[in-house]
Order: structure tokens, then sequence, then C-alpha cells
């Protein structure tokens, strides 16, 4: 065996088996969990509401081990976030709505019918071209789309399916993308810089309205900024939530060596005052742009002599 194969799992834990037991114990912990008369007091008391939250916070935290490339983290984070579904799977089995099984055949299904090009005998392109699937892949989901309307009697909408519970940044590109889908877009970044600049005017216009005027009007204009720097970020091919996430990370790392020069001096950074908090911040901006150099420097090919 070579060093670079991947080493064998003598249990046979990818056995099918093994997968299904794995899967069937977790499901009867939750049931012994939510057991009225043996359960667990906390787990008895959550409802889907309650569970929402916890929900949420565990997929940011299998992101995070993923930013982290920290794989036995993203195992046991995946394992919390497998245990919503199954909460909220047994909460579901309880009221009769659904269960887990009807959870796992129905994403199943979904899967199969939205890859054609996999498990049926399309020979168009998107059997062998990622953006021909894409198109296929967003095809198929408009049609879902628009037959869900139907059926709810309403007109169909471009922006169906673009999720309230989305974080707000998310949810502002979606919208983005899928009016830009039927032509209502900028034709580039240009006049979105424009439409920032704009905005700001704006923003500034409502906050020197009269104390009594301007909070509605100021949150108003705060959000229409954020919604045109997404736009701006969305032209210049920017994630804006990951460029917002990595933001607050460089944030954090610069302040916590703010607050480790300060401790280094017996300072207290509520002691000291602005003045020497703007300076401690520009020498670490100043030393993050020496390592910076310094690491551009060592990647120049040496010059043959």
């Amino acid at each position: 065996m070579s060093d670079s194969a991947p080493p064998r799992h003598e249990d046979s834990d990818d056995a099918p088996g093994a997968r299904a037991a794995g899967i069937d114990r977790l499901l009867d912990v939750m049931a012994r969990l939510r057991d009225p008369a043996a359960g667990c007091p906390w787990d008895l008391e959550q409802s889907f509401e309650t569970i929402a939250p916890y929900t949420i916070e565990e997929a940011y935290e299998v992101a995070e081990a993923i930013r982290q490339d920290d794989r036995a983290a993203l195992r046991d984070e995946l394992g919390d976030l497998l245990l919503q579904v199954v909460f909220h799977a047994q909460m579901a089995r309880e009221d009769g709505s659904f269960d887990f099984d009807e959870v796992a055949r129905g994403i199943a299904d979904k899967m199969i019918r939205r890859h054609p090009n996999v498990f049926a005998d399309d020979e168009t392109d998107a059997r062998h071209s990622a953006p021909a699937q894409m198109l296929a892949w967003e095809t198929q989901k408009a049609v879902e789309r628009e037959a869900k309307a139907e059926a709810e009697g309403r007109r169909p909408s471009v922006l169906d399916g673009v999720a309230l519970a989305l974080p707000a940044l998310l949810r502002a590109e979606k919208l983005q993308k899928r009016a830009a889908r039927v032509g209502f877009d900028w034709p580039g970044p240009e006049p979105v810089y424009d439409k920032v600049l704009e905005e700001v005017a704006e923003l500034r216009d409502a906050a020197r309205a009269p104390a009594a005027e301007r909070g509605a009007a100021v949150a108003e204009e705060v959000g229409d900024l954020l919604f045109a720097c997404v736009n701006l970020a969305r032209h210049l091919r920017v994630e804006p939530e990951a460029a917002l996430r990595a933001a607050n990370a460089k944030f954090s790392a610069r302040f916590q060596h703010v607050e480790a020069a300060l401790a280094e001096s017996g300072r207290n950074a509520r002691d000291v005052g602005l003045a020497e908090l703007d300076r401690l911040w520009e020498e670490v901006k100043q030393a993050e742009r020496g390592r910076a150099e310094a690491g551009a420097g060592t990647d120049k090919p040496a010059r043959a002599e």
C-alpha cells in the first residue's frame, strides 16, 4: 500500500448497515429525551420556535470549523447540526406532521429530480458541464417554485423561496441575484459606487433632522446604505457575508494586539484614552504591513548571478 492511500476502516463503519445503525441510535436517543414519562425536562419543554436559534447557531459553528480547517471539530459540529434535524423531526413526529424518514426520503427525491444528468438518461451538456448543470438546477427550482405558488393560489414571484430567516446580508445578496436574472440590475460596478455615495448623503441628511424625527429615518437610510454596499460587493464578485466576517476577524485580532501591548506596560484600555488607543492601533497596522512586505519579499525569485 502506498503512503498516500487512505486508511482502511476495519470496523466497516462505511457499510450501509453501520450507517443505518448510527442514525437509528440517534433517533432512539432523541425519542428517549422527548419521552413524556422518562425524558429530559429541558428537551420536553422545547418547541420548533425555541430550537430554531440553536439550529442556526450550529450551522454557523459548522462553517467556523470549515474556516479553521479542523476536521475533528467539523465532525463534532456536523453531529450537533444533525441533532437539530433529528430534534425537529422528532417534534414533528409527535404532532403527526412527518418523521425523520420522510425528511430523508424527501431530500433524496429532490436531489434525484434536480440531477437528471446523473439519475436519468439526460444527454444534455449538464451531464459534463458544471455551469450547464447549475443552469438546469436553477431552472428546475424555478419550476418547483411556480408549482408551489400555483398550489397555494397565488401569483409566483422571482423572489419566491428567498427565506426571511436568512442573515440579512445573505438575503440581500440573494434578492439582488434573483432580480438580476430578469434584467433588474446595474450594468456594472461604476453606477453602484455612485449609488453608495448617494445613500451616504441621504443618511447624513436624515441624521441632521430633529431628534424626534430622525430615528426611523436614520434606520431606513442605514438599511438602504447596507443594501447598496451588498450590491457593490456582488458586482465586484465579493461575497459580502464572507468579507464582513473577515473584517470582524481582522478587527478582533488588531484590538487584541492593542490590549496585549497595554497589558505589557501595566495599563488598561479603559484608562488610557482614545488618543493612546489610536496610536497603538496604528502601530499594530504598521506591524502588519511590515510583515506583509517581508513575506512578499521572500516570495520573489532569486536573481541568477
